[in-house]
């Protein structure tokens, strides 16, 4: 991309390929999440007004290079059209002569969103004919979409190669607000980690120990690093493998005097994942065999508060428990509660934690919740994303 910003292009009539990330949640056809095609809207709005020809690219889901009717964008057209309040037209493809009479037709301002890119094999396999047939839809490429910005597809390394491309407004905005967050945050700074398993955030918490004034840290990850210390943690949920725990265990005895790393001392348990399951707070050390760790406990939700209030910056991934089932959401919601009552800048990074925030009122209390699950982590661990680097190696004419 070089310093090509899009803010000075001529969209002017132009045919804008604009690659957003609308993998929405559906069940039954229906989307039950329109977090991602909001967050999409404020974008193809700014290139209606700049009238430009818009073509958006997205995927849903994992159909694995077949059509998956249940995987259609048609819903995901209809609710960006109601979010713009204009006609949102859905090709039958996303490639080929359905589409490009559709496209030839487009005038100033107008929206097409194509079908569902992972029909087709060629778009996870980053193959040159699929972006090359691609490109042929557009004069120019924009690439918003965060959350698939580690991916190297044909949408978003591939087509690269082919068009002027640029780097849209909810990219860049993930990308500044992340990189400022990892060079310059107000301290303390305090990261509050949660979900399932060590191994896939081991990189991003090694990272953050060297960042970070104190860690907080809940959910299956906190179990798994529970056992890593010889804790009995029971039935409940963490990683077969112990080493990656063990490692970031020793990371945080041995590498990382200057951060406070918490873990619970207390657990809400129950002997099985339901509802209306006998529940009790536990002390960390006396759990019987066959409990079920599902929610850090209240002592543990009062420790974390107090480390959160004293924060100047927070990142929060990661629920502490079960939050989808309200009896043991109490942990998740006191952390929150906690970022909010803090007055830090917050980023929440994209996710279950999003979703918690959503669910549990919090979303509009934060400053940022990313677009982003997996972009999100590799970019805090450090990774160049591949959507990233390739939007900053070509060069638009």
């Amino acid at each position: 991309m070089g310093d090509a910003r899009l803010d000075t292009a001529d969209l002017a009539g132009k045919r804008v390929l604009l690659r957003e990330d609308l993998n929405v949640p559906l069940e039954a056809g229906r989307i039950t999440d329109t977090t991602r095609i909001d967050a999409a809207v404020p974008t193809v709005r700014m290139l209606r007004e700049r009238g430009a020809r818009i073509i958006v690219m997205s995927h849903l889901g994992r159909p694995d290079g077949k059509v998956v009717d249940a995987l259609r964008m048609a819903p995901v057209a209809k609710a960006l059209s109601d979010a713009l309040g204009c006609d949102v037209k859905c090709a039958a493809d996303c490639i080929g002569p359905q589409v490009e009479p559709m496209v030839s037709a487009l005038r100033d301002g107008d929206v097409l969103l194509l079908e569902n890119l992972r029909f087709h094999a060629g778009e996870e396999a980053d193959d040159p004919q699929f972006a090359q047939a691609l490109a042929a839809l557009g004069d120019l490429y924009i690439n918003d979409a965060f959350g698939t910005a580690h991916r190297a597809h044909a949408s978003t390394v591939g087509i690269t190669r082919y068009l002027p491309s640029y780097m849209g407004p909810l990219l860049a905005r993930e990308v500044e607000i992340l990189d400022e967050l990892l060079e310059h945050p107000k301290r303390p700074f305090v990261a509050v980690l949660g979900g399932a398993k060590v191994s896939d955030k081991m990189g991003v918490i090694q990272r953050l120990l060297t960042l970070c004034d104190a860690l907080v840290i809940g959910g299956g990850m906190a179990n798994t690093l529970l056992a890593a210390q010889g804790f009995n943690v029971g039935a409940s949920l963490r990683d077969r493998d112990l080493e990656p725990a063990k490692r970031v265990v020793a990371a945080i005895e041995h590498d990382a005097s200057d951060v406070d790393v918490h873990l619970p001392k207390d657990a809400v348990v129950a002997k099985k994942l339901e509802a209306d399951a006998d529940s009790r707070d536990v002390d960390i050390d006396q759990l019987l065999p066959d409990d079920m760790i599902l929610d850090i406990g209240p002592g543990t939700a009062m420790d974390y508060r107090g480390v959160i209030l004293n924060a100047k910056t927070v990142l929060w991934n990661g629920p502490m428990g079960v939050f989808e089932n309200d009896a043991f959401a109490a942990g998740t919601e006191a952390v929150g509660q906690a970022i909010v009552d803090s007055g830090a800048r917050s980023v929440v990074g994209g996710g279950d934690s999003a979703a918690a925030a959503h669910k549990l009122g919090f979303a509009d209390k934060m400053t940022h919740i990313s677009t982003g699950g997996g972009a999100t982590l590799e970019y805090l661990e450090g990774k160049e994303l591949p959507g990233i680097a390739a939007l900053r190696s070509s060069a638009p004419a």
